[in-house]
């Protein structure tokens, strides 16, 4: 049966108000069944592709072993590129049989490649929540148009329709596809359609806000990679700091450890309360500037500035420092919109890094080409920036010369842009939020980010669709607070109820600490404790600026 551009092939459908085929009168079961083999046609979907295809639709059991998601079809499927020799889009779409009428779509990380199935939790949810999946969502994700080989790896990159699809595009397609699913098995549109990621999920959640705001009418964006192009070159020059001096100032573990402590020892009590976690970034700031000076009066320095143990560090070593705790500039403006500035925001070594993150050691355990902004910063530059995957860019790349081709790929892959008036217009809402001990995307970058959106909307304007928080110990994967917090109800209640978040509470999932609870403040506002209480109990601290 071809109705509209959704073709299902030997199954009884009846047809819907909006003229698509529609299987909500049939049991589960047999309503799954049928989408097996669905083609969806290309003007159903919003950017270019050639179509898509359902290759599998099977009915998962609410008491299947394993499965905390209650009953649901589990929907496999392909969107077909436009060059032959680009990659599908592999997507997954998971139809509840109970369905609250909303959708929630996924974010991936890193470079993608992976597909995201929706059949967790979202990003930095509390354990102690029902997935979406079982709270009634339908949720979908894709891999973002190309498989990784692992890693960081930028090979896909080398694909211009690939690199559009991982760029923002694929967003777009898996949106659609999904939304025609959810027409086909239930005879209905979504009341809602909710977007939710982390990282390069955050970054995503820009892209759709700034992109496609007329698809979603509200989004969580946790610590996003929007500005990802600028980020890869940030993180090029981070390793490349690291690299200088012929290998002089890498900053071993045992070194980035007396950073951490000394920073630790300087900064801890500004917010009140020693308790391992630093609220009060601008007193930080302020109190650690002899951190970056080349003499006696910088604590960190080894007599004479030479490189005298691990208890210190040499003037090449905090020359490396330096580097990391200055904005990137690429010498050009890369952002129409953002013509003031070429840079990119500093990163965090001085006001709470710890160096450790998610088990990994962030400025290399044996070396500087084991640094975690090794890895990116060469994929991006040299397969999708130069092209030219055998470029050795720590040797032999400097950003002026292929400025065309950065702004380019800006304009592509990065989601920078402050005009949100659409999405406003249309009644959409943001959250987003950042943990400011976050060594993989600097806290900076959200904050520069957020200020340069107060430059454009009146206090007003901007709280009423905008809600930026940032988090005090908060790593990327983990930190010495590892929040986890409700932002998807605090969404819902916004979208749906008109209920605008003010403060939130997060609790801290490490195991030394589990159970101890933050209020999680509106930027720039910090928890600040008075002196009485319980350290453990978010009840204890208030939101001060």
């Amino acid at each position: 049966m071809l109705i509209g551009s959704v073709l299902l092939v030997g199954c009884s459908a009846e047809q819907s108000e909006t003229g698509a085929a529609s299987l909500a009168g049939l049991p589960p079961a047999e309503a799954c069944q049928a989408l097996n083999g669905m083609v969806i046609g290309t003007e159903s979907i919003g950017e270019p592709t050639s179509g898509a295809t359902i290759t599998s639709a099977a009915l998962v059991a609410a008491a299947e072993t394993d499965n905390a998601n209650g009953e649901f079809c589990k929907v496999l499927g392909a969107i077909h590129p436009v060059d032959p020799s680009a990659p599908d889009i592999n997507f997954e779409v998971n139809l509840p049989s109970t369905w609250n009428g909303k959708t929630l779509q996924f974010g991936g990380g890193g470079l993608n490649g992976t597909l995201i199935t929706g059949l967790g939790r979202y990003a930095k949810q509390p354990d102690t929540e029902e997935t979406p999946l079982k709270r009634g969502y339908v949720t979908l994700g894709s891999d973002s148009g190309h498989q990784s080989r692992g890693g960081f790896d930028g090979s896909f990159y080398l694909n211009e329709e690939a690199l559009e699809n991982y760029g923002h595009k694929q967003l777009k397609k898996t949106h659609d596809v999904a939304l025609q699913l959810v027409q086909t098995r239930y005879g209905a549109a979504p009341t809602f359609n909710y977007f939710i990621g982390g990282s390069q999920g955050g970054h995503e959640g820009f892209d759709v806000v700034q992109r496609y705001p007329d698809d979603y009418q509200g989004v969580v964006a946790g610590y996003p990679a929007h500005n990802v192009v600028m980020l890869h070159l940030s993180a090029w020059n981070y390793a490349k700091a690291l690299l200088a001096n012929e290998g002089k100032s890498w900053i071993n573990p045992a070194k980035a450890q007396k950073v951490v402590d000394v920073v630790y020892q300087r900064c801890d009590a500004l917010d009140g309360a020693n308790d391992g976690i630093i609220s009060h970034l601008m007193a930080c700031e302020a109190e650690n500037a002899p951190l970056t000076r080349l003499d006696e009066q910088n604590p960190l320095r080894c007599a004479g500035g030479a490189d005298t143990g691990d208890d210190c560090l040499s003037d090449a070593q905090l020359q490396a420092l330096v580097a990391i705790d200055t904005p990137f500039t690429t010498g050009f403006p890369v952002f129409p919109d953002d013509t003031a500035t070429a840079a990119f925001p500093k990163w965090t070594p001085l006001v709470g890094s710890t160096f450790q993150d998610g088990g990994l050691t962030i400025l290399g355990a044996e070396s500087p080409q084991q640094a975690l902004q090794y890895a990116p910063g060469a994929a991006t530059l040299g397969y999708a920036i130069a092209r030219d995957p055998n470029l050795d860019v720590y040797q032999s790349f400097e950003p002026a010369r292929y400025e065309a081709r950065i702004k380019e790929l800006a304009a592509k892959m990065s989601a920078n842009s402050i005009d949100l008036d659409r999405f406003q217009s249309n009644g959409g809402k943001l959250i987003f939020f950042h943990g400011l001990v976050d060594d993989f995307i600097t806290p900076y970058s959200s904050i520069y980010y957020y200020n340069r959106l107060k430059v454009k909307y009146l206090p007003e304007v901007l709280g009423d669709f905008v809600r930026f928080y940032t988090i005090p110990g908060m790593g990327h994967v983990t930190g010495v607070f590892n929040a986890r917090l409700a932002s998807l109800d605090a969404l819902e209640a916004w979208v749906e109820r008109g209920e605008a978040p003010g403060d939130l509470l997060a609790s801290d999932a490490n195991t030394a600490t589990a159970g101890r609870t933050r209020p999680v403040c509106q930027f720039p506002a910090w928890p600040h404790y008075d002196g009485s209480g319980d350290l453990n109990a978010a009840a204890s601290f208030r939101c001060a600026e």
